[in-house]
């Protein structure tokens, strides 16, 4: 899926207020200005699109392809609380969890990007939390994907046969949508955003995560030609994801 596919140390390395865990074969002893789009805006390095709970940072700095994702909140919560998340302890820190988690999916070879390097600042009873990614090679998601033009069915297919692969090893994407699943050439599919996501025994929590990825897709689609999403599509992905 990447060039540099083989993964360097985990290295954890606190700092004031806080940490910055990283793949030492990507990056070499990272400051928190790896995290400041201040710093990559001002090295003219720093690509901004919206996207999810808001803007999604692109990162060309030489042949370093980088996404950075800076955890905001959100639901209803999000209207109160835009950033933070209640400290308890450092196992539970968002971006640190989901970095191992993408890594332990990389070793089992499942379409997600690879983990560069993960920080967090503690503020009193609060921290903020970031995440770098290696960026994948498509960014058409699914959502930008069935609003342009209809998908075959065996594109439905492939998507279910991906989605199939990360439950057979007990992975649950607890937000698994429309905006999280990205298009490659030919059949490749991916899935994003594994924040808060974990492995557990399979069950019945596979059906839920693909019923959220259903109301998804109609919400998406609410208004466009029949073609883009119903039945025989979902059907189609359903049977990809059986076989």
């Amino acid at each position: 899926m990447h060039a540099l596919s083989t993964p360097g140390d985990a290295i954890l390395a606190h700092n004031t207020g806080g940490a910055i865990l990283y793949d030492a074969l990507r990056v070499d002893q990272p400051g928190p200005e790896l995290f400041d789009r201040g710093y990559w805006r001002a090295r003219g390095c720093l690509q901004e699109t919206l996207g999810g709970r808001g803007t999604v940072a692109f990162i060309r700095d030489g042949e370093r392809r980088w996404v950075l994702r800076h955890y905001r909140r959100g639901g209803l919560v999000a209207r109160l609380i835009d950033d933070t998340y209640l400290w308890s302890d450092e196992q539970r820190v968002r971006s640190l969890r989901e970095w191992h988690l993408l890594r332990q999916l990389r070793e089992w070879q499942l379409p997600v990007p690879v983990p560069v390097a993960a920080a967090y600042v503690r503020i009193g009873l609060v921290y903020r939390a970031d995440l770098i990614t290696e960026e994948l090679p498509s960014r058409l998601t699914l959502a930008e994907a069935v609003k342009a033009a209809p998908l075959p069915p065996d594109r439905w297919g492939a998507i279910g046969r991906c989605i199939a692969r990360f439950h057979a090893r007990g992975v649950q994407h607890t937000d698994l949508n429309a905006h999280n699943i990205v298009l490659g050439a030919s059949d490749e599919v991916y899935l994003l955003d594994f924040d808060n996501g974990q492995l557990r025994a399979r069950g019945a929590w596979e059906r839920r995560v693909l019923a959220r990825l259903e109301r998804s897709l109609r919400k998406v689609t609410a208004g466009l030609p029949d073609d883009r999403f119903g039945p025989s599509q979902w059907q189609a992905l359903r049977e990809g994801c059986a076989a």
